[in-house]
């Protein structure tokens, strides 16, 4: 049975939780494949939003699976909190939550790790969430991390003091300022690891394997964006693991060939959280505009995003470097209102035109090439139907499928789970 994967193709933010949530009723296991806490992935139904860190999006539905993979890193505490926020709804996550033994877990120094890490980066610093994600996935290249299947060992409490007071070492090498209570944060950290334990930890890989095998349907959930990913993207202001369909395979041990859809979500105009650069940024009215409609601001950081014009000079090479085979346009209501719309096409760099992403987008080297389109002013969230779509959108949506030569097959026009419409 074929695995399908859902991406995110800008800078993260795209509204993958959403969509997972609305596709995960044709699946049977939902498996988060890389990432840590600092992927808020917002869901809103019922009147009430949800924002999950590390949990799939899919645990709201009660008869599917959700798997919390070997390429996940995970902070005790921040779960257990999630769990706590579940409990309000009385979602049954015991019977159909399971984390990989081979995920790694963020320790409180790792966080202690990354504050003091960005601090000493002073105005070079690349926008951390400060959620020890880094220094987790530092650890495990450097295998000397902690997995979750280490919990189950009894000798694991000696593992993580060693590791601890490697990691406090480090920090007074980096001779800032970072005050903590170390004591205080154990007392939590160990606590939420006994909590932890009472969830069913498995080999992810051969459950999968095993899954497939038995022709269950099984939807790989990615966090962040294309344009953060390691190696993919805008480097060093990216993220600490594979954002790309790669990750998938690595973070959940499924084959290359078992791949089928990919389906890849982005933004009808882009946005970014913390530093790194941006071409099509907007530092107007206009920008200021679509940030207060959009209601810009990380689901977990609560940092405001920068906004600006759709680039598909870069949606282009994150749906090259994918294989995206289905796109999904998010936040078109957003752009109600806009007389005009514009969208990069092009950069001018370094005295040329250019269609592909080239290795430094910074602005002394990239100027965006804009096309100019006409905007509607039709509110569209109360739109049900592909038919009530003004002109206008519809022209941007074509242009779109053929500059990208993917079909968008869905477009979102609110953030609730039904203002989603087929196309």
């Amino acid at each position: 049975m074929a695995v399908d994967l859902l991406l995110g193709l800008q800078w993260g933010d795209e509204g993958k939780g959403k969509i997972v949530d609305v596709l995960t009723q044709n699946y049977d296991i939902v498996a988060r494949f890389q990432g840590g806490p600092n992927a808020g992935h917002t869901l809103e139904f019922d009147g009430i939003k949800h924002v999950l860190r590390t949990i799939p999006s899919g645990i709201f539905h009660s008869k599917t699976i959700n798997l919390i993979g070997n390429g996940v890193v995970i902070d005790p505490v921040v779960f257990v909190k999630e769990l706590e926020g579940l409990d309000k709804f009385n979602i049954d996550y015991k019977s159909k939550l399971f984390i990989s033994r081979k995920a790694h877990v963020i320790l409180p120094t790792h966080r202690l790790l990354d504050a003091a890490s960005e601090a000493s980066k002073g105005k070079a610093k690349i926008g951390s969430t400060l959620k020890g994600i880094g220094p987790t996935y530092m650890d495990k290249t450097g295998r000397n991390g902690l997995r979750i299947g280490d919990l189950e060992m009894p000798n694991w409490e000696k593992n993580y003091r060693a590791l601890a007071e490697k990691h406090l070492g480090l920090i007074d090498f980096y001779d800032v300022d970072v005050q903590f209570d170390l004591d205080e944060m154990e007392e939590e950290f160990f606590t939420a690891v006994e909590t932890l334990k009472t969830l069913t930890f498995i080999d992810s890989e051969e459950y999968l394997h095993q899954a497939q095998k038995a022709g269950k349907s099984i939807l790989a959930e990615g966090a962040q964006g294309s344009l953060l990913d390691i190696d993919f993207g805008t480097y060093p202001f990216v993220t600490s693991s594979n954002t790309t369909a790669a990750g998938a395979c690595t973070g959940l041990g499924i084959a290359p060939n078992k791949v089928k859809e990919v389906y890849g979500i982005f933004k009808a105009y882009t946005t970014r959280v913390g530093s790194g650069p941006f071409p099509t940024e907007l530092f107007d009215q206009v920008g200021e505009k679509m940030a207060k409609i959009g209601n810009e601001f990380g689901a977990v950081t609560g940092r405001p995003r920068r906004c600006g014009w759709l680039d598909l000079v870069a949606l282009k090479y994150a749906v090259a470097v994918n294989g995206v085979t289905q796109l999904m346009m998010m936040k078109g209501d957003v752009l109600s209102g806009f007389k005009t719309l514009k969208v990069c096409t092009a950069y001018k760099y370094k005295g040329e035109t250019i269609n592909h992403l080239p290795f430094n987008i910074e602005p002394e080297y990239v100027t965006p090439v804009y096309i100019e389109m006409k905007g509607w002013k039709e509110d569209l969230t109360k739109i049900k139907e592909t038919d009530k779509f003004p002109k206008e959108l519809n022209d941007y949506i074509d242009f779109l499928e053929k500059e990208l030569e993917v079909p968008i097959k869905l477009v979102s026009v609110g953030p609730d789970r039904t203002q989603t419409i087929h196309r």
